[in-house]
């Protein structure tokens, strides 16, 4: 056969394309192309638009058990949540109950004992509700902002309540608005009387360290009898709270061997974090009659001789 009649062009099964480097280099730039342009012109923003529409029923179909599963545990958990208030909530109610009547009956013997003691009815004290607008700037400190001042008749070292207990003390008053030091700060002492014991004593404020936002009370023997849970009220001696007002309850008491005073910690029952409503309450000095000058001569008692 002549060579003439021959296929000089080799089999398709030996022919070879372009090799794999130049593939990749031709995807590269063709994807850096496309970026750049999209990035400069939003030529695909179209094109992903309708990607967009058409998969939006293929993916709102795939969320529905998603969302069903999400709404089935959401009730479970709020109707398990809701019992359980519920439960807690009629518990609370009873003990309530029970404590309103033992209140009453606590008032009426009190006014039976005041009528034969003829004893002085309790200080009302006077009051003004204020809001909390913001924190102190300084961050050394513990103290929040009202929106009553002078204005509204608050004066220096008014006691301020919330909901609960006390929550601190006027410190300095302007024309619309005042500064309160709550009991957390570093420089408040509050005078206290444990109702269990009946027991005065001092609780200052603890605002860094372990226990910040804590209250402690100093000098307190080791062999003092104060147990975790106790209440603390003002105890009305300092001529600033009025008596009664809860403050805080015992959290832990720390007694040491080598120490002659234990450590003991409260919680404030007031909340210092996160009061937004409060009662500024008038001085108690302000309620009580002044106190007889000291240089008066004592009396004269009949039958001493002159």
């Amino acid at each position: 056969m002549p060579l003439g009649t021959l296929d000089r062009s080799p089999p398709p099964f030996f022919k070879q394309g372009p090799s794999s480097l130049s593939k990749l280099m031709v995807c590269g730039a063709l994807a850096l192309f496309l970026m750049v342009a999209d990035a400069r012109f939003g030529i695909t923003r179209p094109l992903r638009a309708a990607v967009a529409v058409v998969l939006y029923p293929v993916q709102w179909l795939a969320l529905r058990p998603v969302l069903a599963a999400r709404h089935a545990g959401g009730y479970l958990e709020s109707l398990t949540s809701a019992q359980a208030n519920e439960a807690q909530a009629r518990i609370e109610l009873a003990a309530q109950a029970q404590r309103a009547h033992q209140v009453e009956q606590l008032r009426l013997e009190n006014d039976q004992l005041r009528k034969l003691l003829e004893l002085r009815a309790r200080l009302t004290t006077p009051a003004a509700a204020a809001q909390v607008l913001y924190d102190a700037a300084d961050p050394y400190t513990r103290k929040v902002i009202i929106d009553k001042g002078l204005a509204h008749g608050v004066a220096p070292g008014s006691p301020v309540i919330d909901e609960v207990g006390v929550l601190g003390q006027v410190t300095r008053v302007h024309a619309l608005v005042s500064e309160v030091t709550l009991l957390t700060d570093r420089d408040q002492a509050t005078p206290v009387l444990n109702v269990r014991t009946g027991v005065r004593s001092v609780a200052n404020g603890e605002p860094s360290g372990a226990h910040a936002g804590s209250l402690e009370l100093r000098f307190i023997a080791a062999s003092a009898d104060v147990q975790p849970g106790d209440l603390l009220t003002t105890s009305g001696v300092d001529g600033v709270y009025p008596p009664g007002l809860a403050v805080a309850k015992v959290d832990k008491v720390d007694r040491r061997a080598d120490s002659a005073f234990a450590r003991i910690y409260c919680t404030p029952l007031a909340r210092t974090d996160g009061a937004r409503h409060v009662m500024v309450l008038k001085p108690l000095a302000a309620q009580i009659p002044p106190r007889p000058p000291a240089d008066d001569p004592a009396p004269v008692r009949k039958g001493a001789r002159k």
